[in-house]
């Protein structure tokens, strides 16, 4: 961005401005949008404007990647096609043999890559509680390269300790790397708190429309073999967004502190009456005073988020009946947009779910609270 005198921008301001320049060309406050996969040489084989190719480079991807370092404080962010070729991108950044700790409640896909794929190439992988530092301590070895943190954590609201396991990591020479889709930036700092890079499936809260596919990581510094290894897989690998795909995220960057916000506050009237329900047995919402790791969850958070969960007495079943009956609701895969969702999560997730039976994973969108708390209401009293 060009210089300005407020200094640091307020996130709302950043949300604003990162990554958008008018263009020299015509004047456009707008970013055009640049589908072009090549890009001429001058006579002499220079490249005036940057760029190559579009698998290694695009000026809307460009603009993107400004924008989400700006907004996470990193020196750079790196854009692919979804969250997780983002995961990916971390773990092939390892080598044969490395080993990485990761916490014990972390979305299915991800361990699913780490056993599926990178096991065929011995990368070790340890699975412990983060939410106990003491387990993570425990579980470092001579050849940890990574601690991989999801906090808040998908579905139970887990929260670990960013900054000690962080300093835990960099004791052994290991790389911290925090998934911070579910708090977003707004309210989670993980690069200030000490973890070397964060992740985003951009498709949730960055997007906000269920409209577009993305994933990225945002490095702390670039002088390191992590963001090396990170850029040469980005280019070589080619799981790119497209310049579409980033003029759509760019696009909704400028709302995110304002969706955000409405959906976090919904969710904090939604998890206080679910917790007052009979037909609940418990809520897991980091906002909640009963939530177990509430104090650090206020500690490092600026806000709760806009996702929560809650189990239903009586199990699968009455979960399943409950997310029958819900008339605003929709039963859909995915988090972060306008539109509120919700799903059995051990159905999604297959026969072997720890998810308890009867969660119910909602993510809050931008329908009033009320009619949101009425859904609810007459879906579990049906």
């Amino acid at each position: 961005m060009e210089a300005c005198n407020i200094a640091p921008m307020r996130f709302e301001t950043l949300a604003a401005h990162a990554g958008r320049h008018p263009d020299p060309a015509n004047g456009a406050v707008v970013p055009s949008i640049v589908l072009s996969t090549t890009f001429e040489r001058q006579p002499d084989g220079s490249l005036p404007g940057g760029h190559l190719y579009s698998r290694m480079g695009n000026p809307n991807r460009n603009a993107f990647e400004e924008a989400l370092a700006a907004l996470e404080g990193g020196a750079a962010g790196v854009a692919f096609s979804s969250g997780q070729a983002a995961s990916m991108s971390v773990f092939h950044a390892l080598g044969p043999g490395d080993h990485a700790v990761l916490p014990l409640e972390m979305y299915y896909n991800t361990r699913g890559l780490l056993d599926a794929q990178y096991g065929r190439w011995h990368l070790q992988a340890s699975y412990v509680d983060t939410t106990d530092v003491e387990n993570v301590q425990r579980a470092m070895q001579p050849n940890t390269k990574l601690v991989w943190i999801e906090t808040p954590s998908n579905p139970r609201l887990q929260i670990s300790d960013i900054a000690r396991i962080a300093a835990i990591a960099h004791a052994a020479g290991a790389w911290c790397v925090t998934d911070n889709t579910w708090a977003t930036p707004l309210f989670q700092r993980p690069l200030e708190l000490g973890a070397d890079a964060v992740t985003h499936s951009t498709t949730k809260y960055m997007g906000g429309h269920s409209d577009v596919l993305g994933g990225c990581v945002v490095v702390k510094a670039t002088e390191n073999e992590l963001y090396r290894r990170l850029r040469s897989y980005q280019a070589q690998g080619g799981a790119v967004p497209s310049a579409f795909d980033c003029w759509l995220l760019l696009r909704s960057l400028p709302t995110l502190p304002c969706r955000v916000r409405t959906q976090c506050a919904s969710a904090k009237r939604l998890a206080a009456f679910l917790a007052g329900h009979p037909r609940v047995q418990t809520v897991h919402y980091p906002g909640l005073a009963s939530h177990p790791q509430h104090a650090l969850a206020n500690q490092q958070m600026s806000d709760f988020g806009g996702m929560l969960s809650f189990e239903v007495k009586g199990g699968a079943a009455a979960a399943i009946a409950v997310a029958a009956q819900v008339k605003l609701f929709l039963r859909a895969t995915s988090l972060g947009g306008y539109e509120s969702l919700i799903e059995h999560r051990a159905s999604v997730e297959g026969p072997k779910s720890p998810t308890p039976p009867g969660l119910l994973r909602c993510s809050i969108g931008l329908e009033h609270a009320d009619d949101l708390m009425e859904d609810l209401a007459q879906a579990l009293e049906s």
